[in-house]
């Protein structure tokens, strides 16, 4: 396998929705690490889960996070690997706060934005496979396999509706 992904969360209320991330990359037979670190509860946590990460085969970081949603940012502040952040609708404003500080980063610190909620964390999990991917031939057939499988799914459900 080309290395492993953490998934990272500002609290255990987004258990259900980085979940998601969870299940895709145990799809493809991808390790991974689910953990809660808050950017602005727990910044020493944080700084040093990142800073272990490539160290113990980490090669792709997820962030999820709700309402300021900082997390992505301040995980990619401190890595050189990659960061996808998942905005997740845990405030008055249904995640577009999320949203916008997740995908509004400076230049230099980049941070792939997903869609929000359970949809982004599916995507982001996606995302990451492709990425490590590039340089595993067997990951890549695994995820031209379930593209192969969504493509006959779709056929199918054209089938049920004429």
């Amino acid at each position: 396998m080309a290395g492993k992904v953490l998934i990272l969360m500002g609290s255990k209320a987004d258990a259900e929705v980085m979940g998601e991330a969870a299940r895709v990359l145990s799809g493809f037979g991808i390790p991974y690490t689910l953990t809660v670190a808050s950017a602005h509860r727990s910044p020493a946590r944080t700084r040093k889960i990142v800073s272990q990460a490539e160290g113990e085969g980490v090669s792709v970081i997820i962030a999820g996070a709700g309402a300021a949603a900082h997390l992505a940012g301040a995980v990619a502040a401190e890595t050189l690997l990659p960061v996808i952040g998942v905005p997740l609708a845990g405030s008055p404003l249904f995640g577009f706060d999320s949203l916008l500080s997740t995908v509004q980063m400076p230049a230099g610190i980049p941070v792939a934005t997903m869609a929000i909620g359970k949809t982004g964390a599916q995507n982001a999990a996606y995302l990451a496979a492709q990425i490590l991917a590039l340089s595993s031939p067997d990951l890549r057939e695994k995820i031209r396999e379930r593209r192969r499988l969504m493509a006959e799914e779709v056929a199918a459900s054209a089938e049920e509706v004429r």
